[in-house]
């Protein structure tokens, strides 16, 4: 209804100008040319009869296609005026309605995207530049998103830090202390005291060691060097290697490879890869019982598990497990491992190799399956 009216209003407009156009050429006409008009009409159309001895006798028009030559001139002059005039008007007519979209448009825009309503509502001829803010809203909401939950990662990292730090720092203070305030301490008292301190500073150069890991991963891409990896050596001499913490609770770690299985990859950072993965499973495993780790080749991928028999992890944690400092201990104890860096480290490796570390977990067991490229 609304735009109905306005059309009227324009072709009124349109028709007062012409009427005033028209008015305004006759008072000129009359006045200002002071009957100018007239007289060149006469000399133009009309011519003086006259008789044998050149009296005036009457007037007589010119021929019609004199006339008619003169009108085709005249309209075609008026029709070329006429459209230059409507073509300037359509011109900054339309840089008029231009202007009034824009600033329609980026009103409606900044209030959209600045409050807290999903929603909006354009006049129907702007329902493309409606779905495009939507969407556009969508993404900024999705971005600021991420940005918080990284500030929120960045500050849990440097929490969990200056947790897991401050245990055992505060450990080798306090046994230094008691060196300290007592000189005359037994030699056998004193050697326990020295060697739990020096216990606890191996722990804290570990923890700091796994940060440095993980930030020089996350700030700059990973360099591989490769190389033919015989996995069943590797993973038997890992085994070996993690034998004093299997021992004390009864644990083993029963090694199924095949002997000619090849894995081309940086021999280096796949062995931290299944380092952290191993110790995590020790970790967290039961008493006297086999931590079982495999690999076959499948397709064009090797697949390695690590297998154990321990308390389930929790579904809604099995995505969650692999983020940096995350730990299933929720009170953070040094008994279990360490600073919830190890499955984060495995990851980033993984990846940079082309391959992927997942894990699944049920009353029975859990696996830790890594897969990587040939």
């Amino acid at each position: 209804m609304k735009n109905n009216e306005t059309r009227i209003l324009k072709a009124s407009l349109i028709i007062i100008g012409i009427i005033l156009f028209c008015l305004s050429a006759v008072w000129l006409a009359d006045h200002v040319f002071n009957g100018a008009f007239s007289d060149w009409f006469f000399s133009r159309f009309i011519v003086d009869a006259r008789g044998s001895s050149n009296e005036k006798i009457g007037v007589i028009f010119r021929s019609w296609f004199e006339i008619k030559q003169f009108f085709i001139n005249g309209i075609s002059a008026f029709l070329m005026i006429f459209i230059l005039c409507l073509s300037l008007s359509a011109h900054f007519y339309a840089r008029y309605i231009s202007k009034k979209d824009i600033v329609f448009i980026t009103d409606s825009m900044n209030s959209f995207m600045n409050s807290n309503n999903d929603e909006l509502t354009l006049p129907k001829k702007y329902s493309e530049i409606e779905t495009q803010l939507i969407k556009i809203k969508a993404i900024s909401q999705k971005h600021q998103q991420l940005v918080q939950t990284e500030m929120q990662r960045k500050n849990d990292l440097i929490t969990y830090l200056a947790h897991d730090l401050k245990t055992p720092l505060a450990s080798v203070i306090g046994y230094l202390s008691l060196l300290d305030e007592a000189p005359d301490m037994p030699a056998e008292q004193k050697a326990k005291y020295v060697g739990i301190a020096l216990k606890k500073a191996y722990r804290l150069e570990d923890l700091i060691n796994e940060f440095f890991e993980i930030t020089r991963f996350n700030l700059q891409s990973i360099v591989l060097h490769k190389s033919k990896i015989k996995l069943a050596f590797m993973l038997q001499q890992m085994a070996d290697e993690f034998y004093p913490m299997l021992t004390p609770e009864g644990k083993q770690a029963a090694i199924n490879v095949p002997e000619d299985l090849i894995l081309v990859g940086d021999a280096d950072k796949l062995a931290r890869v299944f380092n952290n993965i191993l110790k995590n499973a020790i970790a967290y495993s039961y008493e006297n019982s086999v931590i079982d780790i495999s690999a076959a080749q499948q397709g064009g991928d090797v697949v390695i598990t690590f297998t154990n028999q321990g308390d389930p992890i929790p579904a809604q944690k099995l995505d969650t497990i692999f983020e940096i400092f995350y730990r299933l201990d929720s009170a953070r104890s040094t008994n279990t491992g360490g600073a919830g860096l190890g499955l984060a480290i495995a990851k980033e490796i993984s990846t940079a190799h082309g391959g992927t570390i997942t894990a699944e977990s049920n009353p029975e067991h859990t696996i830790f399956t890594v897969k990587l490229p040939s």
